[in-house]
Parts: structure tokens; sequence; C-alpha cells
């Protein structure tokens, strides 16, 4: 525990998947999306309804999650139990990076599918390559109660989310660079999009696959069917938590609700800034550029607090300041200017709040069993807002706004953060056999 070379192939995950969270989910293919279901000869529709442009995307990224509620749990409770761990890891990290790289093919007047065609296909690529984002998430968190001690989880979590943030600023400069030479915006947005695949598949393979190490488990690999050993493994580990583990359940509960919040913030912000405020699309690259440099620091910043205050407060007060900025987005957001205002606070607490949840889940789970919790807790990890999402979305298509629909979203971080002050740490940890000696509670 606590290898150096493994640590740093561990947290240049982080940095591998940063281009596919920042440029495709957050920065790109939304507005991208956006633009072609707008400019499309018939409105698109989906089992017979009429969906309009801006709930296309958001309602694709719901998909895909629910499909991760269904599989994630699954796929980790195999992992746990078999020698695949790092195997599934790169095989969804592919699988996902090389949907993204075909996101290049999607452009209007496609050939034989035009351009509704289009936006079908490319939402289709999304579903899968988010798909695979959170599997190969669910493999990655699980590695962490595994090559690290508990009491430098915050600190390493930290350090890796802020990689992560470094890694999406320097692939969105290079596409802000692009954007700005080239004539053909979406030609330029396109090569981007790809360019992010390219990026997660090549720092996937130079680094995680070449220095983590996979554990054999402590249980004999089963004979019998995986897939039935996965559902009812599932099945059990819901009862244990009920039973057994009632303050790590509470806890994941409140992470589900307050991260679903931030996660449907990244999901719309970039469509929300082009169609309510009229930002361009180099524009929204610069805004989404700083936030990614100025949430280097923050993830940092929170990993400092988390050493003084402990995660839980610290994860807390991140949430009071997401609450004042969608209040703020509401009630006064109105130019480019305020918008990058306020993106230096949401940057602040953006990495965070994020990495100091992973770090506190990891201390309240019980050993070999990571992968499995883990698939529990990447429902509404980065880019895996389903409820948020549904319900943002929801709201464009009743109200035709994004502005209303974004104030709703309050209501998830101030449930959240009460559903957090009822967390008792300690007994959360000692419920799951772990030890909380040097764990700043």
């Amino acid at each position: 525990m606590n290898d150096k070379r493994e640590i740093t192939g561990w947290m240049m995950y982080d940095w591998a998947n940063s281009a596919f969270s920042t440029t495709v989910v957050t920065a790109l293919l939304g507005p991208y999306i956006q633009s072609l279901a707008e400019s499309a000869a018939e409105p698109f529709r989906f089992l017979g309804a009429t969906i309009q442009p801006g709930a296309i995307y958001p309602f694709a990224v719901s998909l895909s999650v629910i499909l991760q509620v269904i599989f994630l749990p699954l796929l980790g409770a195999i992992a746990d139990y078999t020698a695949l761990k790092k195997r599934m890891l790169l095989a969804f990290a592919t699988t996902g990076a090389v949907a993204t790289i075909l996101l290049f093919f999607i452009y209007e007047d496609m050939p034989l599918a035009g351009t509704g065609g289009a936006v079908a296909l490319g939402s289709l690529l999304l579903i899968i390559a988010n798909l695979c984002f959170g599997a190969a998430i669910v493999f990655y968190n699980s590695f962490l109660p595994q090559i690290v001690s508990p009491d430098r989880r915050d600190e390493i979590s930290s350090k890796g989310w802020a990689l992560g943030y470094l890694g999406g600023g320097l692939y969105l400069l290079l596409n802000l660079a692009l954007l700005v030479l080239m004539d053909d915006t979406a030609l330029a947005v396109r090569i981007s999009l790809a360019g992010a695949g390219v990026w997660w598949l090549v720092f996937t393979f130079l680094y995680p696959r070449r220095r983590l190490v996979q554990r054999a488990p402590a249980r004999q690999r089963p004979e019998t069917n995986l897939f039935r050993h996965g559902v009812r493994q599932v099945v059990t580990t819901l009862g244990s938590l009920w039973r057994e583990y009632p303050m790590t359940l509470r806890y994941l509960i409140a992470y589900l609700i307050y991260n679903d919040g931030i996660q449907t913030v990244i999901v719309v912000a970039a469509a929300f800034a082009t169609s309510e405020l009229g930002v361009d699309a180099q524009t929204v690259l610069l805004l989404v550029l700083m936030i990614q440099f100025v949430a280097f620091g923050g993830a940092l910043l929170f990993g400092r607090l988390a050493e003084r205050m402990g995660a839980k407060r610290a994860i807390m007060l991140s949430l009071v300041i997401w609450s004042g900025i969608v209040i703020y987005a509401y009630a006064f957001l109105a130019n480019a200017v305020q918008l990058f205002v306020i993106g230096v606070p949401l940057a602040l607490v953006l990495g965070g709040s994020q990495a100091l949840s992973r770090s506190l889940f990891s201390q309240m789970i019980p050993g070999e069993h990571e992968a499995e919790y883990f698939g529990f807790y990447e429902i509404s990890e980065r880019g895996t807002s389903w409820i948020g999402t549904f319900a943002f979305a929801l709201a464009v298509q009743l109200t035709g706004s994004q502005r209303i629909a974004i104030v709703a979203l309050i209501i998830f971080f101030i449930v959240g953060l009460l559903l957090l002050s009822r967390v008792n740490v300690r007994q959360a940890i000692v419920e799951a056999g772990n030890d909380p000696s040097g764990v700043v509670l």
C-alpha cells in the first residue's frame, strides 16, 4: 500500500478520462447536438413525441445513466469476485474512447442519415461512451482503498481530481486554438470531440495499464455463471447496506442527491450559456478552460481543508456555495462577464466536493467489495446525472426556458446537505470494519 508508482498510475487515469468529461460532456457536444437539431428540416421525434432541441442532449445523458443504474453495481460485483478488475477497466475505457472518436463522423446532412439521423446517431454514441465512462470509473475508484492508506485518501483523491482538471484544461486549450485557427467551426468541434477519445485511449494505456496491479480476490473464482452470481451479490449487498451499514447507506443517498445537482450543472452549463446568454463556442471554451485551471487549485484547497475540518464538513461548506451559485445564475446572470465571475467560485467547489466525496466513501465500505460499492456510488458520478438532467430536460420541454429549469437544481443541494449533516462518519467507518484512526472527523 502507498506504492508511489502505482498511485501515480492510478491518478493519471483522472488525467486520461478528463478530456471526455470536459470537452465532450461539458463544453462541446451539448451545444453541437442542439445546433444540429435546430438546423434539421423536421423536428426531432422519439417514441412519437417531439423533443425540443435543448432537451435532446440531457435526455440522452439521462438514458445513459439509467443504463448505468442497471449495470454498474452488477459489473462491480463481478469485478470483486474475479481477477478481472483491471482488464474490465481497460475494456470499458477503450470502448468508450472508440465511441467518442466516432463522433467525428456526425455532421449536418450526413449521407443516408441526414441531419435528423446525425442527431440520433450522435446521441447513441454519447449513450455508449458515457455508459463505458461510468463503468471504467467504477473499477478505477475501487483501486483507491487498495493502494492508499486511510489517512492519505483525501490527499490522493484530491490530487487525482486536480490532475484531471489540469489535463482537461490543457486539452481544452488545444480545442480553443483549433476553433480560433479554423474557419469551419463545425469541423473544429468534430476534431475536438474525436481527439478527446484519442487522449482518453492513449493516456489510459500509457499509465493505468502499465502501473496498476491486479490483486487476486480473497474468495475463490466462482464455477457458476458470473452474471447470476453478480445479480445475487447485488441483492445481498443491498440487504447488507440496509441492515449492517445504515450510515454508509445514508451517506450514499445524500451523495446521489447532491452530486446529481452538481452533474446536472456540468452537463447543461454550456447549452445554458449558448441559448440563454448568446455566448459563442469560443467563449464557452474559454469559460470551461478557466474553470479547469481554477478547479485544479480548488481540489487541492479542499484537500487541505479536509485535513483541518474533516471531509464531511468541507463537503457541506461546498454545498452551501453551490446553492448560492444556482440562485445567482437564476436571478442575476445576464452576460458573459458575469458568467466568468460566477465561474470562479463554481470551479473552487467543483473539484473539491467530488474528490472528498470519493475519499470519504472509500472509508465507509467493507474490504473486498470495493468495486461493487463504487458501482452504486458511480450512479451519480462525473457526467452521470440522471434525475437532475431528466428534471432539467422536462422543465425545458414544458417551459421552453433553461433559466427557469436551472433554479430547480437548488433542491438537490439543500436536500443533500440536510441528509449529509445526519451522517455519523465514525460510526460508518467502524460499521464497515475499518479503522478510523488517522482520519479527521
